[in-house]
């Protein structure tokens, strides 16, 4: 069959089984092109192609689909047969390509032509002039032929099945394809002569013969090279595609992915835009330009990234790109898409360089007094953004060996804000950092697997790191080491995910990660899974990991202007003694410290936690005792102030409306007073009882509001009271120490030698890292009790059931998402029964709405790439950990009584809700 002579003459005698009811399948077997019975479908599929006179691709094409047209045709209990055996001709009757009689029934069953039904078929066409012989003859062109076939389905009524009409867009047109007359560019038609010759004598026009034996069918060997090169040239084609997805279309490639599991992973997670910024302003706080940079970059001893600082500002970002080298991980620009604020490498540089980071004093030109001075420098050479520090000096605590310079977040990662209006960046300290610590995370483990894995990316790691002339050497060292810590990530993330796994929540709910995403963080949780687990793994003590729980209970991170002066810190009112609160802090944002028993015991609860820094930090933020002001006037706040609505630099929208301020005032006095006090700048907030003695000073201890009555979510309340942890015999932590040192008022005895309530566990191990500090720099006892402020004891609250405290409201504009979860978008929302409120809403770099106070969200509205979700309740319709918005709600009737939950009667109207949060602007 390889050339016309190999053809056999033409044998109307050759039998065709009745139960081969396709024409053109019959006229191959007629012509003696293929057997009868079972064909190797690498014969029918190669003879078919050549009878289409296609070529290239479009003959592969051909060959594949008939391939897959071959395999189906007997139906699915034929399918192993016909891979193995081929293409079974004998046994199509009654096959899924069989229409049953709902086709053109022009072959009956019985295999015998209907003469009447080829005159049907001619009805449905016109005469068209035959392109050889110049000579006219019947025929249908596509359009005739789909004609035909719709009557036919017609015909059929309840008979014809679903997929017939499918079927029917294969068949006739293949067949006006392949045997259809037409010159190049002319309509093609399918001649009824040849239609006739096809069904009753199963012979093909003398064309269709020659495009058949003038193409040779290829051997099995060739075929199996072909088939090879191809799937190779497909695998090729795959990996580039792939490749270029990747490195162009990420965030895309990402989304299509099971957001669970190994390939998600090995992406980085997508990041917000971050429009260009027309200007930046930091407002007036009554810190000096040099204090809030110093804020901004001082190191309390932390090592957040597991690298050190000079590998850190190496490694590149974790992108992968085709033909230009990616950025690096310190670019500003890069960090900001994780919500960081840029900053300048120094406040000594010209006026235009201070003013695109927004260090422009806008309100008054006097600055007040430096305090940073006197301190150990800040500085920020590489630019990084707030909250980045270089901890030079290091020590491990636990060799004493002097180490590599690290990296870590300050205070001011977290607590440092900033808000988007219409190009402008409006900054502020002590404000909610509107960042994503997961993303980066994320983002610094996959470049350090990068730089391992990916070509070309350790020699330029080494090369900055090392220098271009290093050793091999040293290259397989470094390359040794970064392995190591990349192993860790993985091995700590695995343990991390399995342990949570076998876990149940104190409710009985199995444990899972609550999304923080963009300005929410579970800090507590954080701190314990830190110093009660992985500082424990680093020490080389085993056993622990059953310590990690779930990051479930995420909160917007707290303003921290005036906090000093409180006596009860966090949102549950948990920590009093500010040392214990601060160095609990940098333990949890990973300072080092020694837990193991394979060093002399004099080394335990060494840490790299810096208690200098963290008492100037305080210092800062407290200012001068406010009882001890020799201002006539009368008490105010010094240290760092909250920030002023910023209508004088924001336009229009941003005016205050002095009618409605005054009304709002007298509905603050009337509606939330009495939890948040009265504004700090009127006389009857520095004369409420809420102001306790302190030593020689006084303390604000904030009405704090039983879970029971508030409603709130309740999770965050809950973590340190529920929680348990267990921790090393040899450490000897006694819980009950604290009631020895400080006299606490209720008992703090453990049930337990090592096993006991979290609370307790870090309040005492914090305790110990702060006085293990004090000894070794062998502070004297007066300087000590300076250090401790003993009058603030680290003792338990003694309330007796879970809580939330209410804050002064000064700054709240500045605080936006509200509750403590940040589940309210903003104040207006939040003036809005919680039934009302919305379940679910976008955050990341998104503009500030000074009509509602916070951020105008939509029903339903779409993320921006990069955006994280808040939301209310999972897919499942279920509630999400940690993310309640009811609770503190505005709806009670008059003559309702006071039930949980609702804090306040319900508002008139809009109007007046917008009355009262035009006063809160001010406050």
């Amino acid at each position: 069959m390889n050339d016309a002579a190999s053809k056999p003459p033409f044998d109307p005698s050759i039998p065709v089984s009745p139960n081969n009811p396709c024409p053109f399948l019959r006229g191959l077997v007629g012509e003696g092109f293929v057997e009868g019975g079972t064909v190797p479908l690498n014969t029918l599929s190669q003879t078919i192609a050549n009878a289409t006179g296609e070529t290239g691709l479009k003959k592969s094409s051909a060959r594949i689909q008939v391939r897959g047209v071959a395999l189906i045709a007997n139906g699915l209990g034929h399918i192993l047969k016909s891979l193995w055996s081929g293409a079974q001709l004998d046994a199509l009757r009654g096959g899924p390509l069989d229409k049953r009689g709902a086709g053109s029934r022009i072959l009956g069953v019985d295999g015998k032509v209907n003469e009447d039904e080829i005159a049907r078929l001619a009805s449905f066409g016109r005469i068209y002039t035959d392109p050889n012989t110049g000579s006219s003859e019947p025929g249908l062109n596509a359009a005739e032929i789909k004609s035909f076939m719709g009557d036919n389905l017609k015909r059929a009524g309840s008979a014809a099945r679903w997929y017939y009409p499918l079927l029917m867009k294969f068949e006739w047109p293949i067949l006006l394809k392949i045997i259809g007359k037409g010159k190049q560019g002319e309509e093609r038609y399918l001649s009824v002569a040849d239609v006739r010759t096809l069904f009753e004598e199963r012979k093909f026009p003398d064309r269709i013969n020659q495009r058949i034996v003038s193409q040779p069918l290829l051997s099995t060997c060739q075929l199996r090279f072909r088939w090879a090169a191809a799937l190779a040239a497909v695998v090729i084609g795959l990996g580039l595609v792939t490749l270029v997805a990747v490195a162009e279309f990420p965030n895309q490639v990402r989304a299509m992915l099971p957001q669970k599991g190994v390939l998600v992973n090995l992406l980085p997670p997508p990041l917000p835009a971050v429009p260009e910024t027309k200007a930046a302003f930091w407002l007036e706080q009554n810190w000096s330009l040099k204090d809030r940079h110093w804020f901004h970059h001082a190191s309390q001893g932390t090592a957040t990234f597991p690298v050190p600082y000079e590998w850190f500002v190496a490694l590149e970002q974790p992108r992968l790109h085709l033909f230009s080298k990616p950025g690096m991980m310190k670019d500003s620009a890069y960090l900001e898409r994780f919500g960081f604020i840029p900053s300048p490498q120094s406040i000594q540089t010209d006026t235009a360089t201070l003013r695109r980071f927004g260090y422009a004093n806008v309100y008054e030109t006097t600055q007040v007094s430096d305090w940073s001075t006197r301190w150990t420098p800040a500085e920020n050479v590489d630019g990084l953004p707030v909250g980045f520090a270089r901890m030079t000096g290091v020590v491990d605590p636990a060799t004493g060996r002097r180490d590599d310079d690290m990296i870590g977040l300050t205070c001011a990662a977290c607590h440092t804000g900033q808000i988007h209006y219409q190009g402008i960046d409006v900054r502020f300290d002590g404000g909610a950092a509107m960042t994503d610590l997961k993303k980066l995370e994320l983002a610094t483990g996959l470049s350090i697997a990068y730089t391992l894995y990916v070509p070309f990316r350790f020699q330029r790691f080494a090369d900055r790191v090392l220098g271009p002339d290093a050793s091999e050497t040293d290259r397989a060292a470094l390359k040794q080491k970064l392995g190591t810590i990349g192993s860790f990530l993985i091995d700590w993330a695995k343990t991390y995910e399995k342990t949570i796994e076998g876990k149940k929540t104190w409710d009985g709910k199995q444990q899972q990660d609550t999304e923080e995403g963009f300005g929410r963080l579970d800090a507590l949780n954080r701190i314990g899974n830190q110093v009660f687990s992985q500082d424990l793994t680093m020490s080389g003590i085993k056993g622990f990991e059953k310590n990690l729980h779930a990051q479930d209970a995420p909160v917007s991170y707290p303003a921290i202007w005036t906090v000093p002066w409180f006596k009860f810190a966090q949102y549950d009112a948990s920590i009093e003694q500010p040392l214990i609160r601060n160095a609990g802090e940098a333990l949890g944002v990973t300072a080092l410290l020694n837990l193991s028993d394979a060093y002399p015991e004099d080394r335990l609860w060494r840490s790299s936690v810096n208690f200098r820094t963290l008492g100037w930090i305080e210092d800062m933020l407290r200012g001068p005792d406010p009882f001890k002001s020799a201002d006539p006037s009368g008490p105010k706040f010094g240290g760092l102030l909250a920030p002023k609505w910023p209508s004088q630099i924001l336009g229009d929208a941003w005016r205050l409306k002095p009618d409605r301020v005054e009304r709002g005032r007298a509905i603050y006095a009337e509606m939330c007073s009495g939890c948040h006090l009265p504004a700090i700048d009127t006389p009857a907030f520095w004369s409420s009882k809420r102001w306790e003695p302190n030593g020689d000073s006084k303390v604000l201890n904030a009405v704090t509001i039983p879970l029971d009555e508030i409603k709130t979510d309740p999770e965050q309340s809950l973590v340190l009271s529920k929680r348990t942890i267990d921790v090393p015999g040899f450490l000897k932590v006694n819980t009950a120490d604290l009631q020895t040192w400080w006299q606490c008022e209720i008992p703090t005895a453990s049930k337990s030698p090592n096993e006991m309530v979290y609370a307790l566990g870090l309040m005492t191990v914090v305790d110990l890292v702060a006085r293990k500090w004090m000894d070794d720099e062998k502070i004297p006892e007066a300087e000590r009790a300076q250090i401790w402020n003993l009058a603030r004891k680290n003792c338990l609250n003694p309330a007796p059931d879970p809580r939330y405290r209410a804050r002064p409201l000064n700054g709240i504009w500045a605080t936006a998402p509200y509750l403590h979860n940040g589940s309210v978008p903003s104040l207006y929302w939040l003036l809005k029964p919680a039934s009302e409120r919305p379940q679910k809403f976008c955050m990341g770099r998104r503009d500030y709405d000074p009509d509602t106070v916070g951020f105008a969200v939509t029903a339903n509205e779409p993320c921006k790439t990069g955006e994280t979700v808040f939301s209310a309740t999972g897919s499942d319709g279920k509630p999400i950990q940690g993310n309640s918005v009811l609770g503190h709600s505005f709806e009670r009737k008059d003559g309702e009584p006071k039930r949980p939950g609702v804090i306040g009667r319900m508002f008139k109207d809009d109007a007046e809700r917008y009355d009262l949060i035009e006063y809160l602007k001010t406050l």
